[in-house]
């Protein structure tokens, strides 16, 4: 039965150049990460919502597409499916999850909630997208409305896009929940979310200066990477490679995302390089992996029902401390 219900999960979900360079040759960066920002699609939004309510006190901003509340399976794959996905078949308790994070927050798990009111939010949902429910999307907007002010807070869902990250002119279909996820919808939402969460940023031009580097995710981030790809990946612009003072973006692919499905797909497709690379901005990709056992994991979802442990969305979760240690390693070169 679990091995089923974590196939549906995913199934649900399904969501340039690189350059591989060894650790030591690595540009030495001048990184600020007490401003991080973040995004991600499906169990990416998922994932970076976690990351995002965790360290509200490092992030300023948060980009989820396709995803729902924080916490919203409550560390239960049966509660997952029912509610967080592509059915409501219970009501979703905002109120209750936001309790819960509370509590977690009173007892350090998490980062003060009252720092959320400072960060700028983005949010998007594809009219055409059967895979996430609207109503699982609407959750995690009246979510963020008890957290963050009115002004701070985005939410597009008037777009007839399917289950992908919609950009200009890179990928495939707009229309289709089609592998990579990624599709030619005529709209940048690298650059709307971006901008709303950085502010007016430079628009970028037609060719891009940096170069995406591999990290070794494994050797950076230890037995916390354990449900985690060997490689993720980092995109570099020539300014920040040249020691320029560069501001971080994490970005999270979804399920049947991750770099063995799609190779490069959603590293170099979704536009947030071209922004990055005239903005002096570090986009990292951390990849995940599918697994067949110990965890169940079969389309390489982020943990966002409690496949790492009952941690997963604290600042305890190994996936969270996983991407921790990947941004202190790329700020410490």
């Amino acid at each position: 039965m679990q091995k089923l219900s974590l196939a549906l999960i995913g199934a649900a979900l399904a969501s340039g150049s690189c350059t591989s360079i060894a650790a030591d040759s690595l540009p030495v960066l001048n990184l600020d990460t007490a401003q991080l920002t973040v995004s991600g699609l499906s169990s990416g939004g998922y994932m970076a919502t976690q990351y995002h309510i965790a360290n509200s006190d490092k992030v300023i901003g948060a980009a989820m597409l396709a995803s729902g509340p924080y916490y919203c399976a409550t560390n239960d794959i049966g509660v997952a499916l029912e509610r967080c996905v592509n059915k409501v078949d219970t009501p979703i308790d905002v109120n209750a999850l936001n309790a819960q994070a509370k509590k977690w927050a009173d007892s350090g798990a998490i980062a003060p909630l009252e720092g959320l009111k400072n960060s700028n939010v983005w949010l998007f949902h594809g009219t055409a997208d059967t895979r996430v429910n609207s109503k699982v999307s609407d959750a995690l907007f009246a979510q963020y409305q008890q957290w963050v002010p009115e002004t701070q807070l985005t939410y597009v869902n008037d777009q007839p896009f399917a289950h992908v990250f919609p950009t200009l002119d890179q990928g495939g279909s707009c229309t289709e929940s089609a592998s990579p996820y990624v599709g030619k919808c005529e709209y940048d939402a690298a650059g709307e979310l971006l901008n709303a969460l950085l502010g007016e940023l430079t628009p970028p031009d037609e060719s891009l200066s940096g170069t995406v580097v591999t990290l070794d995710q494994q050797a950076i981030a230890g037995d916390n990477a354990n449900t985690m790809g060997d490689e993720a990946y980092a995109y570099i612009p020539a300014d920040c490679a040249a020691g320029e003072a560069c501001r971080v973006h994490v970005s999270f692919h979804g399920c049947n995302q991750y770099s063995d499905a799609v190779n490069l797909a959603y590293v170099e497709q979704t536009g947030l390089n071209r922004w990055a690379d005239d903005n002096q901005i570090v986009v990292l990709y951390p990849q995940t992996k599918k697994s067949l056992l110990m965890p169940m994991n079969p389309q390489g979802c982020w943990d966002w029902w409690g496949y790492t442990g009952d941690q997963y969305a604290t600042k305890n979760g190994p996936q969270l401390k996983a991407v921790d240690a990947l941004i202190s390693h790329l700020a410490k070169r």
